[in-house]
C-alpha cells in the first residue's frame, strides 16, 4: 500500500491487487486511522489495525464490523507507467 493525495490534499491509499492499482480514501470510515500506514492488505481486503474492520479495496465495500460505511473509491488509469487518480 502507498499513501498519496489528490491535488486538493485529500489523502488516498493506493493498493496493488494482482497487478491492478486501486485507490480509496486513506482514512477508515470507523476511526481516525490511515489505512495505507496502519492497515494490512490481504488479497483485495484491507484490514484496519484499530478495530479490525475491513474493506474490499476494489469496490470500497465494508466487509467486516465495526465498519458499516463504505470507503470512497477513485478511478485509476496508468499512462506511461504513471498512476493517475481521477477525483
Amino acid at each position: 500500500m502507498v499513501k498519496s493525495a489528490l491535488p486538493d490534499g485529500t489523502p488516498l491509499a493506493l493498493y496493488n491487487v494482482d497487478g491492478r492499482i486501486y485507490a480509496t480514501d486513506d482514512k477508515c470510515t470507523h476511526g481516525e486511522v490511515s489505512l495505507s500506514e496502519e492497515g494490512t492488505l490481504i488479497g483485495k481486503t484491507v484490514e484496519c489495525s484499530w478495530h479490525f474492520g475491513a474493506f474490499d479495496v476494489t469496490t470500497g465495500k465494508a466487509t467486516a464490523m465495526p465498519c458499516e460505511r463504505d470507503l470512497k473509491t477513485y478511478p485509476v488509469t496508468i499512462i506511461d507507467g504513471i498512476v493517475h487518480v481521477d477525483a
